[in-house]
């Protein structure tokens, strides 16, 4: 089933769960070690991050430089198709401008057809810790919208090569990111939220926000998208905060505010299980007002760590 129709026939708030492939060299059991603790939750669909590769250039003995790929999450797609045979629900795999030209992208929308998974969030994907901004390959995509404009295209049989004749259409339900606290690269809130209707207005059938710890800015956020005409659901994310570390590196890295209040209880913490218990209980009470606001679901950021996930979702049932 698509994203958009598990939300139509849904009579209460639905928990989705996010997870990272796993390293290179690493099996699927992995995989399944996060998700088994959460499947009896019920979830409609799990989505799975696609992460570009990171490399380096090493001096060769001739004294040039190679090209040297030093982290890689591969098999996205096979993990969804693995999901779907073992647990019998919906997998949502990322696709990414980043590493990717026009025509591998329309090789992996081909790939996922094939494999019936007719769910794709597509993002732009995050800069490489060597960039200052982000770029794309020469032949790839700029942006999350032109990615939505290709898989548009392939829903009706419009393929790369425009002499195919009686192409097969797909059938993507497509799902695109949202940010409550504005992407950091965008000048203003307004351009981000005309950027994000321009995606919608493309064809994009749901959003998913960045996490956020502050339902308000959220609510706030959804009534912004609402005054503009963007009608389609709209996804909370959510993430606890377990770690120390986390609450100066999540801030950084997603662009995101950590209410007065929570780090207020945070400083009360004399180590990272204190700070982990805060965490959940934060994210329970986020949930429990989400919920009484009729969320159509609640999408849980698990970092490939299920256990704060379980603890959150079972105090919600």
């Amino acid at each position: 089933m698509k994203v958009t129709e598990h939300i139509a026939q849904a009579k209460n708030t639905l928990f989705s769960f996010e997870i990272l492939p796993p390293l290179k060299g690493v099996g699927i059991q992995s995989i399944y070690n996060t998700l088994d603790p959460l499947m009896e939750f019920k979830p409609p669909f799990i989505n799975v991050t696609y992460h570009r590769s990171e490399f380096i250039f090493r001096k060769t003995a001739e004294g040039l430089f190679e090209k040297k790929i030093v982290r890689k999450r591969p098999g996205t797609a096979g993990i969804c198709a693995a999901i779907m045979t073992k647990y019998s629900i919906d997998a949502v795999p990322h696709l990414i401008c980043g590493g990717f030209s026009i025509d591998e992208t329309e090789d992996l929308l081909i790939e996922l057809d094939f494999l019936g998974i007719n769910n794709v969030l597509l993002i732009r994907g995050d800069k490489m810790k060597s960039e200052e901004v982000f770029s794309s390959q020469k032949d790839g995509h700029k942006n999350a919208l032109d990615l939505v404009h290709q898989a548009v295209k392939m829903n009706k049989g419009i393929y790369l090569e425009e002499e195919l004749n009686n192409a097969m259409p797909t059938d993507f339900c497509i799902g695109v990111a949202g940010y409550p606290e504005k992407h950091y690269e965008a000048p203003n809130m307004n351009i981000d939220l005309q950027n994000l209707k321009a995606k919608v207005d493309a064809g994009a059938h749901y959003i998913v926000t960045q996490m956020f710890f502050n339902n308000q800015k959220f609510f706030e956020f959804v009534k912004s998208c609402r005054d503009i005409g963007i009608t389609v659901p709209i996804i909370p994310g959510l993430k606890p905060i377990t770690t120390k570390k986390q609450i100066s590196n999540l801030p950084r890295i997603f662009n995101v505010d950590i209410p007065s209040e929570l780090i207020h209880e945070f400083d009360k913490c004399n180590s990272d299980a204190d700070i982990k218990n805060v965490g959940i209980e934060w994210t329970i009470q986020q949930c429990k007002e989400l919920i009484n606001a009729k969320a159509p679901v609640i999408h849980f950021y698990t970092m490939s760590n299920s256990e704060s996930v379980k603890n959150i979702v079972k105090n919600l049932s």
